[in-house]
């Protein structure tokens, strides 16, 4: 085996006697170099990009959601919350009212989803720290924070007093189509918005934040009814353990989701994109990559005189063919470590200062990962070793004759 390493490095480092083969072999060195950077760059941006849709849904979705399992309205009786903290894995418990409601501001309308919140909800989901402007509702007031694209349909200015928002809900148990006044239907509550948040447009189209005892009101809700139970969760808590104790807590058939089985749609696509883009590039690297096959072929054309004489001399087919599958796999190492290390520090400058922006004030999004870097390893070696190979076999006896 030294002696196949040997004479692999001799055929790689040593002057060709043919100019063109020489040439050919850097080029292939290259196309694995600019293969491994693309593979590299290309799926540490798809990270970035990932990550940073997943951030702000992270801040407004919680870490466990518990919903009846039918129906709109979960009945938490007395101590039934303090068992749930209780539990080994939970920080903090907040409830939460929700149901669609009707706005109305000036001459414009339209429909939303009402989030009736209680104190604690923002130490379970921080979406206060996600305003554009104005300020989170103070507690048991008339106030309520909605989405940028709510706020631009009705256009909604914070603090408006002089012309308030009015809420609107279905009086539950009242026959609609029999009802002769419309205003009989309906429970009506005036508020003002103190305070617009930014998160992506599904979200800032379909919420909007109230306290508590304000959606009770609307919603004509008991004190001991809510529509969820948002859970904060310690790092690494298992989530699977702590959903089965959850569920025993309850009387009602009850759901229990995680933060990724709430956004399960948004975390499929995110993964199938994510493998769509890994195998398209992997496909044009396979391209660049398969150059190596032709450059072995031709040093092996080369270097026929030399193979006949170690043939003659007792080396025997398989020996030779490992020579030239040892040359293509270390011109696949110098490629990819060449690749992978401008990789490296192309991704970490963006990261670090930002050199290509998406807009003035935000620099595209990159993730300098361990995984990234092992999938490049991976799928460069591998197409490296395939080309390598289709290559040392146009060692035949033939040649050798």
């Amino acid at each position: 085996m030294k002696f196949v390493v040997f004479i692999a490095k001799r055929y790689l480092l040593a002057k060709h006697s043919k100019h063109a083969v020489g040439l050919i072999s850097k080029i292939a060195v290259g196309a694995v170099a600019v293969a491994s950077l693309s593979l590299f760059v290309v799926l540490s941006g798809f990270s970035g990009l990932k990550a940073y849709a997943l951030e702000f849904t992270n801040a407004f979705d919680s870490d466990l959601v518990v919903r009846p399992l039918e129906g709109k309205r979960l009945m938490l009786v007395s101590g039934q919350k303090d068992a749930v903290l209780a539990l080994g894995g939970v920080i903090q418990a907040s409830t939460m009212i929700e149901d669609r409601v009707f706005m109305q501001y000036k001459d414009k309308s339209r429909v939303a989803l009402l989030r009736g919140v209680d104190s604690l909800y923002r130490l379970v989901t921080p979406i206060d720290e996600l305003l554009y402007t104005g300020a989170w509702f103070r507690p048991e007031s008339d106030e309520i924070v909605v989405g940028y694209e709510i706020a631009s349909d009705l256009a909604l200015p914070p603090r408006d007093y002089a012309h308030l928002v009015s809420l609107y809900a279905p009086i539950p148990g009242t026959n609609m189509a029999a009802t002769t006044n419309p205003t009989n239907a309906f429970n009506k509550e005036l508020v003002v918005v103190s305070g617009i948040y930014e998160i992506n447009d599904q979200v800032n189209d379909r919420y909007l934040f109230a306290d508590q005892t304000t959606a009770r009101a609307l919603l004509q809700m008991g004190e001991d009814q809510v529509s969820a139970l948002v859970l904060k969760t310690t790092p690494g808590a298992d989530l699977d353990q702590l959903k089965i104790e959850l569920a025993r807590l309850f009387t009602q058939p009850v759901t229990i989701k995680t933060r990724i089985e709430q956004n399960d749609a948004l975390y499929k696509m995110l993964n199938s994109e994510n493998l769509f883009t890994y195998l398209f590039i992997s496909l044009i690297a396979a391209i660049a990559i398969f150059n190596l096959t032709g450059t072995l072929i031709m040093l092996v054309l080369e270097k026929r005189q030399n193979l006949k004489t170690l043939y003659v001399l007792g080396s025997d087919l398989r020996d030779l063919r490992k020579t030239f599958f040892t040359t293509g796999l270390m011109m696949t190492a110098i490629g990819l470590s060449i690749g992978l290390s401008l990789g490296l520090l192309i991704v970490w400058g963006q990261a670090q200062y930002g050199w290509v922006p998406i807009t003035p004030v935000l620099a595209y999004p990159v993730v300098l990962s361990f995984t990234n870097c092992l999938i490049v390893l991976v799928t460069v070696s591998g197409l490296g070793a395939l080309a390598s190979l289709l290559g040392s076999r146009r060692v035949t006896e033939r040649l050798l004759q």
